[in-house]
């Protein structure tokens, strides 16, 4: 069983490498299994398809949103972004495993638990439910518009203020306290 395990993280690992270097459109299975010097049909011991292999990179990408246990929901959104934003077409590999229910579902869940420290728990499920495809569609629109940017078709926009206010307007009509955001990223 550990030897699987460390198959599937392994595979995740050059995965991620191949999504950071040649983006979503090029992360093919047998792309992948050259970078790993296998038979595209050994990934599929350990990833039953791509869909599933894509939801353990989204879980991958979304576990690096490193956030304090007592974080506000705020910090935990924008961790959340900011994870997404750290790899190419990470917010597009989260947000199509998330519209398939893939994976381990960890953006809702953080943020449920975040809302819960200060609503009911059926009004900070909701909450999660409304905040998570804000913050996936939000991070899909910087990542396209960084892409574009990068490629001299845009000029660079910061976005993080207007995502920082969507999210203090969504908590507040919540009913949730709304602190400032304290994480210090741009992006």
């Amino acid at each position: 069983m550990a030897e699987s395990t460390t198959g599937r993280e392994r595979i995740v690992a050059a995965a991620l490498r191949i999504l950071d270097a040649h983006g979503l459109a090029d992360l093919t299975m047998r792309r992948l299994a050259a970078e790993l010097d296998v038979r595209a049909s050994a990934l599929y011991w350990h990833f039953e398809s791509k869909q599933v292999l894509l939801a353990a990179v989204a879980d991958r990408i979304v576990r690096a949103a490193a956030v304090a246990e007592d974080a506000e929901p705020a910090d935990v959104a924008l961790a959340l972004r900011d994870a997404l934003l750290a790899h190419r077409d990470g917010a597009e590999v989260v947000l199509s495993t998330q519209a398939l229910a893939l994976g381990e579902d960890m953006p809702r869940r953080r943020l449920a638990a975040a809302l819960a420290r200060a609503l009911p728990q059926d009004e900070a499920d909701g909450g999660a439910a409304i905040l998570v495809p804000f913050v996936l569609g939000h991070a899909s629109l910087a990542q396209q518009r960084l892409q574009a940017a990068q490629l001299g078709l845009v000029a660079p926009v910061d976005e993080h203020d207007d995502f920082r206010h969507g999210v203090e307007v969504i908590l507040a009509g919540l009913g949730a306290p709304v602190a400032r955001a304290r994480q210090a990223s741009r992006g």
